[in-house]
């Protein structure tokens, strides 16, 4: 075991943010609908879009596969169709006819239904009763497991089919409680007697989703970071693979029936990468989004979680990787954008009686939501032919001229390698140039990283020597070991990659004087469906877990104090010997001691700590075992946060090999 010495001196440096430590959710790997969304239901609104794309960037199209997910049992007709919808918005809806009784259909549901025995759901439906009278008055909604037996049951009175209800849709509701546990149940809505009924919207919620949206699980490990933001709702998906195709967040502004389905950008992901040695059509040409998690439920999520909110609006651009569309910046459509975003600001923090505080209202939130920072593009960079500058500049000239109080956040393209990407200096220079004229042109700019581990380890000093005048948003970084990038691949998020990005984020905090804000990337997958490898949580239909990343961020949320502690520089001496660290103090004097171990072996620490008089420490510490290892479904505990009891102060601490450890000092 080696031993080394760390002195730690009662000398404060700067301040750092206490929401620095962030989410970033983005809307891949079946991230929201199959993901986050607790809605159990496939294509619940037989608006489905299956998606293709060509090796030509910008050849996208969707052909219509309303009936995705469906299937008749028995001898029972399923159609899609249209004419008399619920809402205009989603204008298919299905006809089913049964020939006999006890004809139904049943849904996919991605894996199949998952059940947790005594827990409730929530079942609703739309449905016009085409029936006479004496013919149908109950449909009964059941899920089966594999053998076809009932696993949870419920019949669901219709309404007589008098004039008002042949014409004019009803909704129900009903409650299924799972008699057992199960996985891969068939959810199941059969027919009392041969006839034709019409259904939309139907949804199946468990009762402990929170606030009725959000999968629990997934939310507790959220919540578990204690996130200071979340950055939302991308990534790609905000600018599409084409306009057409971009997040509209206004569309997500209504009932859920009346939000405008929408295909996912990530459906055609790897149409045109050869990832693999794969070509050919996308492996999930399905992946649509509903938007039953819209901006609206994005702030309820921050709120619900105690965390700013960070939206980011569209400029004007389809993805550049993947499309050459965009609006011409002098257009009238073009100022619709800048227009759009001066709209989201009046919604969560206007009046009830502005135009869209009466919406917020409307949906349920009369309060303000307090909206601080605003992203302005998303990972965009400058061509002659987008101007991206000219676009951020016109957005920054509309929203501080009705509101000055917001943060806006500008983007330094995709990569911080300037040898790459020549824009990225461009970028941040004109930003710069622009702030010294007015300092709130940009509060931060949006860098993103993700590069090999050994990358993380050569680069600690990456903000030590950057203008202060803007502040930087550390947006989306990763440790991407090789082979990265592959299909459902937990692997790897390896202990190496998370005790690289542990040690890269401790020259962050000691920078936190221009580095406000930091979110790991991607947030979610689930396994399966993804399109991108590695990722923060991994869930399946039954369970979820963290990765090893997923608790080196815990531990940041967690455990940071309000200033840096002067190293006196000494923390440079220890690179070589493979230790990374950096010391915070609460207002409270506790101390917090960050400490990356990247070594094959122990290393016994001894704290010179003549400046303080501490009388208990604790040790918290994720890793301890070898470079490649990882979380799975069989082990997702294999990397975990060890967290030791509170004990008398001795100054020693042995930090496990390939670890990241908190020293906790009072």
């Amino acid at each position: 075991m080696s031993n080394l010495e760390i002195n730690l001196y009662n000398s404060k440096k700067v301040s750092i943010q206490k929401d620095m430590t962030g989410l970033f959710f983005e809307d891949i790997n079946y991230g929201a609908d199959g993901g986050l969304y607790a809605e159990l239901i496939e294509n619940r609104n037989f608006e489905n879009l299956k998606c293709f794309g060509g090796q030509n960037k910008g050849d996208w199209y969707t052909e219509p596969d309303y009936l995705y997910g469906w299937n008749s049992v028995g001898k029972g007709k399923l159609n899609a169709v249209s004419g008399s919808p619920v809402a205009v918005e989603n204008p298919h809806y299905l006809r089913f006819t049964a020939e006999a009784a006890g004809d139904g259909f049943s849904n996919k549901a991605y894996d199949g239904i998952c059940l947790k025995k005594g827990m409730t759901y929530k079942v609703s439906f739309y449905c016009r009763n085409l029936f006479a009278p004496e013919q149908q008055d109950c449909v009964k909604v059941s899920v089966f497991d594999e053998k076809g037996n009932s696993a949870a049951s419920v019949k669901v009175i219709l309404e007589k089919n008098d004039r008002e209800s042949r014409c004019f849709w009803k909704k129900y509701e009903a409650v299924l409680t799972a008699e057992k546990d199960l996985r891969g149940g068939q959810f199941t809505i059969t027919l009392e007697n041969p006839g034709v009924l019409e259904f939309d919207f139907i949804s199946m919620i468990p009762g402990d989703a929170v606030c009725g949206i959000f999968r629990k699980d997934l939310f507790d490990l959220l919540n578990g970071i204690h996130p200071g933001f979340i950055r939302f709702p991308g990534g790609c998906v905000i600018e599409g693979a084409t306009l057409e195709n971009r997040y509209n967040f206004k569309n997500t502004l209504k009932p859920l029936i009346h939000r405008n389905h929408n295909w996912n950008r990530w459906a055609v992901h790897q149409s045109w990468q050869k990832i693999e040695g794969y070509t050919g059509p996308d492996r999930y040409p399905h992946y649509n989004q509903t938007l039953g998690i819209g901006y609206y439920e994005y702030f309820l999520l921050c709120e619900k979680l105690g965390c700013k909110a960070l939206p980011v609006m569209n400029v004007g651009l389809a993805c550049q990787f993947q499309s050459f569309e965009m609006v011409d910046v002098d257009s009238e459509e073009f100022r619709q954008y800048v227009q759009d975003a001066v709209d989201l600001v009046e919604f969560c923090n206007g009046p009830v009686t502005s135009e869209w505080g009466k919406i917020r209202a409307e949906l349920g939130h009369p309060e303000p939501f307090n909206l601080e920072l605003m992203g302005i593009g998303n990972e965009q960079w400058e061509t002659k032919d987008n101007r991206f500058l000219e676009r951020y500049s016109a957005f920054e000239k509309a929203i501080h001229e009705k509101y000055p109080e917001i943060k806006l956040i500008g983007s330094a393209g995709p990569s911080v390698d300037s040898a790459q990407w020549p824009q990225f200096k461009l970028q941040w220079d004109f930003i710069r140039q622009q702030a010294a004229k007015n300092p709130a042109f940009a509060y931060a700019v949006d860098e993103h990283y993700y590069m090999p581990p050994k990358w993380f380890l050569e680069h600690m000093d990456f903000y030590d020597n950057y203008d202060r005048s803007v502040k930087v948003f550390a947006g989306e970084y990763a440790a991407h070991p090789e082979g990265s990038g592959s299909f459902n691949n937990p692997r790897l998020n390896t202990l190496e990659g998370a005790v690289c990005e542990a040690a890269f984020m401790t020259g962050v905090e000691r920078n936190a004087d221009v580095v406000v804000l930091a979110s790991y990337a991607p947030l979610f997958a689930r396994m399966g469906y993804t399109q991108w490898s590695p990722d923060m949580i991994w869930f399946n239909d039954e369970t979820a877990y963290g990765s090893p990343s997923y608790f080196i961020q815990k531990m940041y949320g967690n455990y940071t104090g309000a200033q840096t502690l002067d190293t006196k520089d000494e923390h440079k001496a220890l690179y070589e010997k493979g230790i990374y660290y950096n010391p915070s103090i609460k207002d409270d004097g506790t101390v917090f001691l960050k400490v990356a171990n990247t070594n094959d072996f122990d290393v016994e620490v001894t704290l010179n700590t003549a400046e303080f008089s501490f009388r208990t420490q604790k040790l918290v510490y994720t890793g301890g075992g070898e470079k490649n290892d990882f979380n799975s479904f069989e082990n997702p505990e294999n990397v975990r946060m060890i967290e030791g009891n509170e004990e008398s102060f001795c100054g020693r601490a042995v930090l496990k090999k390939n670890s990241f450890s908190v020293i906790v000092l009072r």
